[in-house]
């Protein structure tokens, strides 16, 4: 079933091999997420090999604790009632069962008593009664088990200037040599955060979704946007860091900046966390899925419900049927705003063309994406198929709405614009367009630098296999368009969009 909303799945125990991540590929994923919070290193680094075996063009988001607190893999998870007291230690030495161990050095000496925090997800509440050395006593506010590695939020508590430990650094060292596509950044406050982040990923390394859950990274969404490339609302500890009762108000604003931005949003969090459990859904968790793709997220994710859910292939496939039903009544309020790039005047003009003229598909011939990624936030109703002659371009570019990347087997050049039609017939050879389609090709010709469209072609792909004389492989021993392509010199100057 077709629909331009991507789906992001979490791999987890549940999904962890190549049989289950092929299922979820045939059910609809597109992005394969990994929890860098749960696991160890080797677990990921194998599952990473896993992914790219059984699902080679689907691009890998690794999500980084950063700033996230929480609590360590523990040999005993109390269970208490209301009015119990549970002791917190950040003492990482403690191997008892009287305490839990939390992941932050100086959480001790930031906490006072009255604090109020919450963990997993917010749904159990305590209150700091007492800080004794490295321990901290609270009184639980309702029952509940406290399990390893949940998220502790300290809602309003002020930690002071973000700065990357360690163990960032060595997370993102392994996502750099992983090889992985983009890093979801737990707690993103500003702009200097995600400079911050992108300098440790490196020129060459994963692009950076910043994860908006905390008052202050709202208080600076703007920059945040304009910094990143992608953003995630993760809802979870939005709602406990803000205010539950406005976070579908906050979901709303984290959209609108966005789309003007032209950034994919991922919107995330409990959007079928009845199906870790049961074969179907709630009427309500359907109703918020069809809510965020008409609000104008490019992506959903699914977390429980596909590493550890019973039915993570039932729960992709529905979330592929809602988008199916919801996309062709999708009428964006909003647009992209033109930042000084000639590239959003061009969408404009691609987007006024394809909801006017019987346009099938969109080809966009982009190096990095960035064509791709305008376009596509125009929300034009075709599928858009995005060739690049950079493998990594090309995988990443799934996690744009409506777009499938296509990696060339030749590179492009400036020197012509063949690579133009080399690049159409090379989709006419694979079959992911057809005699009958009427394509919209955008593209760089004759460029000079930066990411500047400055071609909008039209063309029914019949005319063009009989102008151009195209002939199927299986019926030529020299293909002249597509073997003239691939025997182009791999020059250092290259289009790029």
């Amino acid at each position: 079933m077709h629909a331009l909303t991507r789906i992001v799945a979490t791999i987890g125990p549940a999904t962890a091999t190549a049989d289950a991540v092929r299922r979820l590929v045939a059910s609809g994923m597109n992005v394969a997420r990994l929890n860098g919070s749960h696991n160890t290193l080797a677990w990921h680094a194998a599952t990473i090999q896993t992914i790219r075996q059984a699902a080679p063009q689907v691009p890998i988001l690794l999500d980084v604790p950063g700033k996230k607190i929480r609590t360590a893999m523990l040999d005993h998870e109390p269970q208490f009632d209301a009015g119990d007291t549970i002791v917190l230690t950040t003492d990482a030495t403690y191997q008892g069962s009287d305490k839990v161990v939390v992941k932050h050095p100086t959480l001790h000496e930031l906490v006072a008593p009255g604090q109020r925090l919450f963990a997993d997800d917010g749904t159990l509440e305590f209150e700091v009664t007492a800080v004794q050395g490295k321990d901290i006593f609270c009184r639980a506010g309702n029952a509940g088990t406290l399990r390893s590695r949940k998220g502790i939020n300290l809602p309003g508590l002020d930690f002071g200037a973000v700065s990357l430990t360690a163990d960032d650094h060595a997370m993102m060292a392994f996502a750099r040599d992983q090889g992985v596509d983009f890093v979801g950044i737990s707690f993103v406050e500003s702009a200097c955060h995600v400079a911050m982040i992108r300098k440790a990923a490196g020129p060459k390394g994963p692009r950076i979704v910043a994860k908006i859950e905390s008052a202050r990274g709202i208080e600076n969404l703007e920059d945040v946007v304009a910094a990143c490339d992608a953003v995630m609302i993760d809802r979870g500890d939005l709602a406990v860091e803000t205010d539950l009762a406005s976070v579908t108000l906050q979901q709303k604003r984290i959209l609108e900046a966005a789309i003007r931005a032209a950034k994919p949003v991922i919107v995330a969090t409990e959007m079928l966390h009845s199906m870790i459990e049961n074969p179907y859904p709630t009427k309500a968790e359907v109703a918020d899925i069809t809510n965020a793709i008409l609000d104008g997220c490019a992506a959903m994710m699914l977390s429980g419900e596909t590493a550890v859910g019973k039915f993570p292939d039932k729960a992709v496939g529905l979330m592929r049927r809602v988008a199916a039903e919801v996309e062709p009544v999708l009428e964006p309020a909003r647009m992209p705003q033109p930042q000084g790039d000639s590239t959003f005047s061009v969408g404009e003009a691609i987007n006024l063309l394809c909801r006017t003229m019987p346009i099938t598909k969109i080809v966009a011939v982009t190096r990095t994406g960035h064509a791709a990624r305008v376009i596509s936030a125009y929300y034009p109703r075709q599928p858009i198929l995005a060739v690049s002659d950079d493998p990594g371009a090309a995988r990443r570019i799934a996690l744009y709405r409506g777009v499938e990347g296509v990696t060339l087997p030749f590179r492009f050049t400036r020197q012509s614009a063949d690579h133009i039609a080399d690049a159409i017939e090379y989709l006419w050879q694979t079959d992911r367009v057809s005699d009958a389609d009427l394509i919209l090709a955008a593209a760089v010709s004759y460029p000079r630098q930066g990411n500047r469209l400055n071609s909008i072609q039209i063309h029914k792909i019949g005319d063009l296999v009989e102008v151009l004389g195209w002939v199927r492989w299986s019926d030529a021993s020299a293909p002249k368009g597509i073997l003239k392509a691939i025997a182009r010199p791999q020059s250092a100057e290259t289009a790029h969009a």
